[in-house]
C-alpha cells in the first residue's frame, strides 16, 4: 500500500485484540519515527512514556472512563509535556546539537539566544499550550508511523490527566500528561474498521490563494 492507502486503512481503533502484541522491533521503529517528529526549534519539550505493566494500566483504565483500549492494546503511550520549561532544557539541547554536528558550542550562540528568549517570554499558561502543541505534533507522527507499519492505534483524550500524573508519578519528574495513544492490533469483530472513512471533500478542505 502507498501512504494514502495506509492512511485510509487506519482508524481510531475502538476494540483491540488483547492476545496480539507488537514485536519489540515494531515498537522500537514506531518510537524512533515518533522521535523524528517536527517540533518548534527541534526542542522536543515532552517525553513519551510507554506503559506495559498490567496493574498500572488497570489503574489508568479506571480514570479513563473504563475504556477497554487502555488495557487491551499491546502498549499504551503517554505524551507528557515538561511542566516547567527551563534554560537547562535549552542548554541540554544545544549540547546535543554541538555534539551531533561536531560544532563548537559558541557557534550556536545566536540560535541559543533565540530559543532561550522564546522560553523566557512564555508565562506558565502560554508554556503549557506551546509544549502541549509539540506533543500533539508527535502524536500525529506516531499515528502515521503506526499506519505505515500496519499497526493499529487510537489517540485518546478521554481521561483524567491529573490522575494519570498521580498514578505515574509525573509531577516529581516535572511532567504533565497531555494526550495518550493505545497501540496494538484491531480485534476481528471491531465493526468500526469496516466503516467508510469520512472526510471533507478536498474543495472544502483546501483553499487556494
Amino acid at each position: 500500500m502507498d501512504i494514502l492507502e495506509k492512511l485510509t486503512w487506519r482508524y481510531a481503533t475502538k476494540k483491540f485484540d488483547p492476545a496480539r502484541k507488537l514485536e519489540q522491533g515494531q515498537l522500537e521503529r514506531i518510537i524512533r519515527a515518533t522521535s523524528l517528529s517536527a517540533s518548534s526549534y527541534g526542542l522536543q519539550p515532552y517525553k513519551v512514556i510507554v506503559v506495559t505493566d498490567p496493574a498500572v494500566r488497570e489503574q489508568l483504565k479506571a480514570v479513563s472512563w473504563n475504556q477497554p483500549q487502555i488495557t487491551d492494546a499491546s502498549h499504551l503511550l503517554i505524551f507528557a509535556r515538561y511542566d516547567n520549561l527551563e534554560e537547562q532544557h535549552v542548554d541540554q539541547y544545544m549540547e546535543n546539537i554541538a555534539s551531533t554536528r561536531q560544532l563548537q558550542r559558541t557557534q550556536l550562540n545566536g540560535f541559543e539566544d533565540v530559543v532561550k528568549g522564546t522560553v523566557k517570554a512564555l508565562d506558565k499558561d502560554a508554556a503549557a499550550i506551546w509544549t502541549g502543541k509539540q506533543a500533539y505534533l508527535a502524536l500525529g507522527t506516531l499515528l502515521t508511523a503506526c499506519a505505515a507499519d500496519g499497526v493499529d492505534a487510537c489517540p485518546m483524550e478521554g481521561f483524567n490527566a491529573a490522575a494519570y500524573d498521580e498514578i505515574l508519578g509525573l509531577k516529581e519528574k516535572n511532567l504533565r500528561t497531555v494526550v495518550i495513544a493505545a497501540v496494538g492490533f484491531r480485534a476481528e469483530d471491531d465493526g468500526m474498521q469496516h466503516a467508510k472513512k469520512v472526510r471533507k471533500p478536498l474543495e472544502d478542505f483546501v483553499e487556494l490563494v
